[in-house]
């Protein structure tokens, strides 16, 4: 070990860090009585190890302590509800909700998209990318069609909606891409903003909830690049994003039922796994 490598520099970082770190959680500290949200695991963040062994990956997710995962995907158990409800169960772990296409909403497709999910638990049926979401022809038409399959859903219990990238954030005018979605689209539609992705596109996240009350029932937490340090990734409590403001407005205006936290940096050399369980625990102690 080169212990000389550890100089006055890094000492002031790490310290600058830590003192970070420590406002930061005061700052998302709840008030006592204050609405408690369960955090779930966006399986995405470990998508090489669900590939390997997907029974492996949902017992090492439950055993780092969340009370859920959103899928992206699955694997073994597509077509096998039944069987995959059973593993959840068994894990102690709750479908917080899933990443689709709009295929599987379209037709007879929906029948069996909600029969299947129906099944496993899952509420809330996101729809992680569309192409006509940006495309002034075409995006109306799309706002429509998220109407429409909410008033189907609603009577099951359920709902679909949508998450954002930065390109959702481009400008139209003086507004964007997201807004004249949010506009055309009734209340049941879930805004399914990604943190990581709308700070990185400049959005001020717990503004975008106060503009929609009550839209936001799945938040995704993504810690993005550490401050000042463009390129270098970051866990939670480490990384460019003002957490405190967002989690107080899911918390307070946004309806949140789920903070899903999606971990798609992996610093040090870190494993998926590793950097999830980081990030989690960190979150859970902000909270």
């Amino acid at each position: 070990m080169k212990m000389h490598s550890y100089t006055r520099r890094h000492f002031v970082k790490s310290s600058v860090l830590s003192v970070a770190a420590v406002a930061a959680t005061r700052a998302l500290a709840a008030p006592a009585g204050a609405r408690s949200i369960p955090i779930s695991v966006q399986l995405y963040s470990v998508r090489d190890a669900c590939a390997k062994d997907f029974d492996a990956a949902l017992a090492a997710v439950a055993k780092m302590g969340c009370a859920g995962v959103e899928f992206a995907g699955y694997h073994s158990y597509g077509g096998k509800p039944k069987e995959l409800r059973a593993k959840l169960d068994a894990l102690g772990l709750k479908a917080a909700a899933t990443h689709i296409g709009t295929g599987t909403l379209r037709g007879d497709a929906l029948q069996q998209t909600i029969e299947f999910h129906q099944q496993i638990g899952c509420k809330y049926l996101i729809v992680p990318g569309d192409g006509a979401f940006t495309d002034p022809e075409k995006s109306k038409d799309l706002a429509e069609f998220f109407n429409t399959t909410a008033a189907k859903l609603k009577p099951h219990g359920m709902a679909c909606g949508y998450h954002n990238h930065t390109g959702e954030f481009a400008k139209i005018g003086d507004s964007n891409h997201w807004e004249l979605f949010a506009s055309r689209t009734a209340k049941d539609v879930v805004l399914q903003v990604d943190c990581g992705w709308a700070a990185d596109a400049g959005q001020d996240c717990a503004d975008l909830m106060k503009r929609h009350p009550g839209r936001m029932k799945v938040v995704h937490i993504k810690p993005t690049v550490i401050k000042g340090e463009p390129g270098k990734k970051a866990i939670f409590g480490q990384d460019s994003v003002n957490w405190g403001p967002i989690l107080t407005a899911c918390r307070d205006v946004g309806g949140t039922e789920w903070l899903t936290l999606e971990q798609e940096a992996y610093p040090d050399g870190k494993s998926p796994m590793e950097c999830t369980e980081l990030s989690l625990t960190a979150l859970k102690k902000s909270l």
